[in-house]
């Protein structure tokens, strides 16, 4: 598990179940396709919970997922498991900081419109006395 994870601030939950398919990545292709029941036996989380980890960990970047399908005996197509694609730890912290710096920049434009709000209406008080 690389240590970088641990800036993130990751819930448990995101973390087990990170972890669990960090375990699973083949890693050449960064690719490992466990169904949400396996993740969760190895985990010990229901089927939706490991759902719900798999949703948080890909809205953070750190997963894709994509439906897969098999065919049956009969040449019957049915859906298979989600293949994941893991991204490299240095892409995703180089993402997180990217977001930090924009939530940074963000705050401090709220904060000098706040201030020129505060100057302006401050002057038009006065004025009017």
């Amino acid at each position: 598990m690389p240590n970088e994870v641990f800036l993130l601030g990751l819930s448990p939950g995101e973390l087990v179940v990170y972890s669990y398919l960090k375990r699973c990545e083949n890693r050449k292709t960064h690719h490992c396709w466990p169904s949400y029941k396996t993740i969760g036996r190895a985990v010990r989380m229901s089927e939706n919970t490991v759902r719900k980890y798999v949703l948080k960990l890909e809205e953070r970047g750190l997963i894709t997922t994509e439906p897969t399908s098999q065919f049956d005996s009969e040449g019957r197509k049915r859906n298979g498991n989600l293949l994941y694609t893991m991204y490299p730890i240095g892409e995703v912290m180089s993402q997180f900081y990217q977001g930090q710096f924009e939530r940074l920049n963000l705050l401090a434009l709220q904060s000098r419109a706040a201030a020129r709000l505060e100057q302006y209406s401050g002057s038009g008080k006065k004025n009017r006395l």
